[in-house]
């Protein structure tokens, strides 16, 4: 079983960390973006929020397997697309209790400063949408398409070419 690990905030200066993970991590700090992931010398970074990223980087055919990645934060509908990318080990300030069981389960590292017991909506008033669309879920493929179906209806139609979060 892999671990997950609370840091409170600061990096342990121990093996736990790849330098992967600690680059995306310190990239992630400087807070202009939502999401980093590093291999090696490839750093791949986005401002867009929410589970967008991955769902682009997918839909591009990026290969992610392998990528430490570092998220604002994780829920259960982050962590199956992290799990079905191929994503190696993840850090996070905030993730659900549902997420870091997801990526345990599938053997993904996670270190994380709060578990909490569900991500909040962007207004904080009630539970996040992605990670209501796949509470029940507990298959990765499954979960992909609950999310896709999920943002299809919190989405009026749009323009092609423009994508919101």
């Amino acid at each position: 079983m892999m671990e997950t690990e609370k840091t409170g905030g600061r990096i342990p200066e121990d093996a736990r960390w790849s330098e992967s993970l600690k680059k995306a991590k310190e990239i992630l700090a400087e807070g202009k973006d939502t999401c980093v992931l590093v291999k090696d010398d490839i750093v791949l970074t986005s401002r867009v929020r929410g589970v967008q990223p991955f769902l682009d980087w997918m839909a591009d055919g990026t290969d992610l397997s392998g990528f430490s990645a570092a998220d604002r934060a994780v829920g259960k509908a982050a962590a199956f697309l992290h799990v079905l990318s191929g994503i190696k080990e993840v850090y996070a300030p905030v993730i659900s209790r549902p997420a870091a069981g997801v990526l345990r389960r599938y053997g993904i590292k996670a270190i994380y400063d709060l578990e909490v017991d569900a991500i909040s909506n962007r207004t904080k008033t009630g539970t996040c949408p992605m990670e209501l669309a796949v509470s029940g879920i507990e298959e990765p493929e499954e979960a992909l398409a609950a999310v896709r179906k999920r943002l299809a209806e919190l989405r009026p139609e749009q323009p092609a070419g423009q994508q919101g979060s």
